[in-house]
């Protein structure tokens, strides 16, 4: 009686590591521009926190925004980028953007990136 072998052939092995370094392609390209939209958020909070928005007009909390973004170097949102408004004495930022991965070739990944000093409120996105 033959015994039957178990295992993965050579060719499943080829398979599963090409789909690992596809996997990890595709990790290595979109970790910085997640990297980017948590600083961006961290940027948000880190102001909205410190209390120097209270009283603050539209282009002061620019100017704290511009402060922020030299500090944590991303490019992808500017002062001028922000939506500011207003509600009952408490400011609100709020940001929306879209970040184009290339992977390979003439294939690229787009990514629709919002945030907003104020959780549960997104701009852009009917709430």
């Amino acid at each position: 009686m033959q015994r039957r072998q178990r295992g993965m052939s050579g060719i499943g092995i080829v398979i599963v590591l090409i789909l690992v370094v596809f996997a990890a392609l595709i990790g290595m390209r979109v970790t910085p521009a997640y990297i980017e939209y948590f600083s961006i958020k961290k940027a948000i909070a880190s102001m909205t926190e410190s209390g120097e928005l209270r009283g603050a007009t539209a282009a002061d909390v620019r100017k704290a925004f511009e402060r922020h973004q030299a500090i944590d170097d991303f490019t992808s949102v500017g002062p001028q980028d922000l939506e500011i408004v207003r509600e009952g004495g408490e400011v609100i930022i709020s940001f929306a953007y879209e970040k184009r991965v290339p992977l390979f070739y003439n294939i690229s990944l787009v990514i629709d990136f919002a945030g907003s000093s104020q959780p549960g409120r997104l701009k852009g996105r009917g709430e």
